[in-house]
């Protein structure tokens, strides 16, 4: 599938790691470092705008090594971008760790993950079928 990509950073456009990467890397479009305190957060801006089909949806998640060796993570995980969205891709990123965390221009700071979606019409209705689960969860199946 091809997707129109409009690209006002100095970085590359998002690519995928290796073969079998779900994600495309995105990257930090910054004009110098950005620190964050613990729990503190910002938007960092990646310079990247999409166009995306009527049917799919693009998902902005965290990568998994920023996560475990710096604390840092992504709010509002995963974030949608929808198929009409025309604005720049941006990235709420939060320090969870316990100290100063830096964010340098360049970086790879989320990952890209497009997807089909389905529309859904509701159904009104006064009961539904019973499974075996039912209303459990929230634990339901047990801690083990």
């Amino acid at each position: 599938m091809k997707i129109r990509i409009v690209n006002r950073s100095a970085n590359p456009l998002p690519i995928y790691a290796t073969e079998g990467s779900a994600g495309l890397d995105l990257y930090a479009d910054l004009p110098q470092p950005v620190l964050l305190k613990p729990l503190e957060r910002a938007l960092i801006p990646t310079g990247i705008f999409i166009e995306l089909p009527p049917g799919y949806e693009a998902q902005i998640r965290p990568r998994s090594g920023l996560a475990i060796r710096q604390g840092l993570t992504l709010l509002n995980t995963p974030g949608t971008i929808d198929s009409d969205y025309r604005g720049e891709i941006k990235v709420i990123v939060i320090n969870l760790s316990d100290m100063v965390q830096r964010i340098e221009p360049a970086q790879r700071i989320a990952q890209l993950v497009v997807t089909r979606y389905v529309k859904i019409e509701w159904e009104p209705a006064e009961r539904l079928d019973s499974t075996a689960r039912g209303a459990g969860g929230f634990g339901h199946t047990g801690t083990d």
